[in-house]
């Protein structure tokens, strides 16, 4: 039997600018990836969120990202990974207090964009982010591109890893995400995105770009709520999975508790 966590980003308005349909996404995912001020999100915005995704029975994880609004955290920096991993403990803490003040517990961690991909494929910076994430509670789980540098530095730190698979993005040969710079980056078709999310998780198996078959561990998949048409994709994704005979439950119920701590 094939079990997989549906996780999405939210919590990503601020201010005066609002982001995504939290509320509605939050009813087919079991995980939710609350931003953290820095890339998206505010303090109010960080509560709210907490409380929507408690009320839905999804499970609560830090989204870090690189301090960058005005480039919604998908521009790179030159950050060393004394800074990364700063920059995570701080995020988490700010997260984890509202997390507290509500009477829950944070699940797992996710680093948000360019951060998420630097670390990918930097040994240095996935250390240090997972060198974060232990000290401040060695219980979370960190997820992390699929086969990338990010669940291995997690792993050698001692903590639980999701392996996480994108439903709307294409991949290269080499397991990477295409770069959103190209033109081919996104999946627009629903029913490709199914397939391909089915494939990942049944069959262990992702096609490239290069029509090249690609092995891929699915713990939990990514889809993204600030599209036209995500409440409408996260239904059918969610659909989709329990038609296939997949149980979509959060990754720490997957993964039980650590050993470690």
């Amino acid at each position: 039997m094939s079990v997989v966590d549906l996780n999405c980003d939210m919590g990503e308005s601020f201010g005066a600018y609002k982001i995504g349909s939290d509320s509605k996404v939050l009813k087919y995912v079991t995980s939710a990836n609350i931003a953290c001020g820095f890339h998206a999100g505010d303090p109010s915005m960080m509560h709210q969120t907490v409380k929507l995704a408690l009320e839905s029975g999804a499970a609560l994880g830090a989204h870090p990202g690189l301090p960058d609004l005005a480039g919604f955290g998908r521009r790179e920096m030159n950050i060393s990974p004394q800074e990364a991993c700063d920059m995570v403990v701080y995020q988490i803490g700010a997260l984890w207090g509202f997390v507290r003040a509500e009477g829950a517990k944070l699940q797992h961690v996710k680093p948000h964009g360019a951060l998420y991909n630097m670390a990918a494929r930097n040994a240095g910076l996935a250390e240090a982010i997972a060198e974060a994430v232990y000290k401040v509670d060695p219980e979370l789980i960190l997820f992390g591109l699929a086969g990338s540098e990010l669940i291995q530095a997690g792993q050698k730190a001692g903590l639980r890893t999701a392996s996480e698979v994108f439903s709307d993005r294409t991949y290269q040969s080499d397991g990477s995400l295409t770069p959103r710079r190209q033109p081919d980056a996104l999946i627009t078709d629903e029913q490709k995105s199914v397939n391909q999310v089915i494939r990942m998780v049944a069959e262990g198996k992702v096609m490239s770009r290069q029509n090249v078959d690609v092995p891929i561990r699915a713990d939990t998949i990514c889809i993204h709520g600030d599209g036209a048409h995500a409440v409408e994709f996260a239904g059918k994704i969610r659909s989709s999975l329990t038609k296939a005979g997949i149980v979509v439950q959060p990754i720490g119920v997957t993964l039980g508790r650590s050993e470690q701590g």
